[in-house]
């Protein structure tokens, strides 16, 4: 019977610690954030997709298709291809794609490329049904985003 009474103590002890603890948290500050309602406040070492850097003049890639990304990411999500320049010195760029279904954002695309060519994007809601949608032509995006500025 001793053992029925100590069952009952320690279930009586143990809601009562769980009612004081919601208490004490009911009036504390709400942290939660309303996410589709708001927009969250990323940190400065934020990692969205990799995006390609134009030139302020031209608008162009920095790009000089020396390959480095691809041979550096681990994940083999960067197909890019170039062409000789009309000037007959260097390369550009004709073709930049990224597949980020496969992609860790590991980085060592980014840091690998001594051209300032690459940077992380500040985009964090990519969401669709279609895997297709993750297939990235960076050429056309950065086209997109010279449009857009005025």
């Amino acid at each position: 019977m001793s053992g029925y009474w100590r069952d009952i103590f320690v279930g009586a002890k143990s809601l009562l610690t769980g009612l004081c603890i919601t208490g004490r948290e009911f009036f504390r500050p709400v942290v939660t954030e309303q996410y589709p309602y708001e927009a969250p406040t990323l940190p400065a070492h934020f990692r969205g997709h990799i995006e390609l850097i134009g030139n302020e003049e031209t608008g162009e890639p920095n790009c000089v298709v020396c390959n480095m990304c691809q041979m550096a990411c681990p994940s083999g999500c960067i197909a890019l291809t170039g062409e000789r320049a009309p000037s007959g010195k260097g390369r550009v760029l004709t073709s930049y794609m990224l597949d980020f279904t496969t992609c860790s954002l590991c980085g060592l695309c980014v840091e690998s490329c001594k051209f300032n060519a690459l940077h992380f994007s500040r985009e964090y809601n990519r969401v669709a049904f279609d895997k297709n949608v993750f297939q990235m032509d960076l050429m056309a995006r950065l086209k997109e985003q010279n449009q857009c500025k005025p």
